[in-house]
């Protein structure tokens, strides 16, 4: 998750535990939030020693509270220091409290996304991860980002009342939003499991998941998708496509899946670090294939590889496209072999 959200959650839950009449302890859990990132400072050290990588122990339950004991010490320093004595007048238990809650609120919203976070270390080398939001969600981002504007707005413009009255519904949006995400995913784990699927992908409505399939057939994969909406309970939109090996000359829209994967994956990261489909399509001298990512995509449009593969020596020209699936195909150039 951005190092801004994690930095708005500190703050609400701050707020929610103390109120305005504690303020110095509300900063301290926003900025204790942000912390468990700093271990970003840390990469040449954690080639050599691997709890010290990124999402790594900085992201447990012992991370965490030996950054809340160090920061018990240092953060009230650093507040007085930058905003004036009345923040570093605290009790010391309350200022590690605080750092408690900012460092565990960032354990949380990294493991809501589909990468996880090693809860128990160094005792226990599990992951775990919810998978029930994205880190790039359009959603979450701007609610983010109207949360600061509306904060910073108020800054020394409004009354105290006027100012608590708004963190506090910020605050119970951010709680339901979690809520409904975990909700979300828990029953769509039930559902997946139904309708024999593999995997389930949040989409920006927290109320609907794509699910997918990776099988292996005589032929070589069969990959599978279909929308499930939380409040109706329901798969639409099933659809299902092969991949096998590949031949010449290319003469269906099997073969023609078949000969573009493996250009389509050589032409973007994106593909080969995410689950991803393909939409095909006889066109003149051959076959338009959009394949594209699962995982990235933005209102009904997702980052991909529209090929071109022609009829007769098979040949794959592909473009790094942002399209929606559902339109139709475009020019397509960069020939590849």
């Amino acid at each position: 998750m951005d190092p801004f959200s994690h930095l708005l959650l500190g703050y609400l839950l701050g707020f929610g535990v103390w109120g305005p009449s504690g303020i110095q302890y509300v900063v301290t859990a926003a900025v204790a939030g942000a912390l468990p990132d700093a271990d970003v400072a840390l990469f040449v050290l954690s080639k050599r020693f691997p709890l010290l990588r990124h999402r790594g122990i900085s992201h447990s339950l012992v991370g965490v509270t030996i950054i809340a004991g160090v920061g018990t010490i240092l953060v009230p320093y650093a507040l007085g220091r930058a905003f004036g004595p009345q923040f570093a007048n605290g009790s010391p238990w309350g200022y590690f409290t605080a750092m408690e809650i900012g460092g565990l609120s960032h354990i949380l919203l990294d493991a809501m996304d589909h990468w996880s976070v090693p809860i128990f270390a160094p005792f226990s080398p599990q992951e775990y991860h919810f998978d029930a939001d994205r880190i790039v969600n359009v959603g979450s981002m701007s609610f983010t980002v109207l949360a600061y504007v509306i904060l910073l707005e108020e800054r020394g413009r409004v009354s105290i009342w006027v100012w608590s009255l708004t963190t506090w519904v910020l605050l119970a949006v951010a709680i339901g939003y979690i809520a409904v995400r975990l909700l979300a995913r828990w029953r769509a784990e039930i559902a997946l499991r139904r309708w024999g699927f593999s995997r389930a992908i949040p989409q920006a409505n927290p109320l609907v998941f794509l699910f997918e399939s990776d099988e292996k057939v005589a032929a070589g994969r069969r990959l599978r998708i279909g929308t499930f909406h939380l409040v109706r309970g329901t798969i639409s939109g099933e659809e299902s496509i092969e991949v096998g090996e590949a031949e010449r000359p290319v003469d269906s829209l099997y073969n023609a899946l078949a000969r573009s994967y493996g250009p389509a994956i050589k032409a973007s990261w994106t593909l080969g670090e995410t689950l991803h489909f393909a939409k095909a399509r006889a066109a003149r001298g051959g076959y338009d294939v959009f394949w594209y990512s699962l995982e990235i995509n933005f209102v009904g449009r997702a980052a991909g590889v529209l090929a071109r593969v022609e009829s007769g020596g098979g040949q794959v020209t592909t473009r790094n496209v942002w399209r929606n699936p559902s339109q139709p195909f475009g020019e397509s150039e960069n020939r590849t072999a």
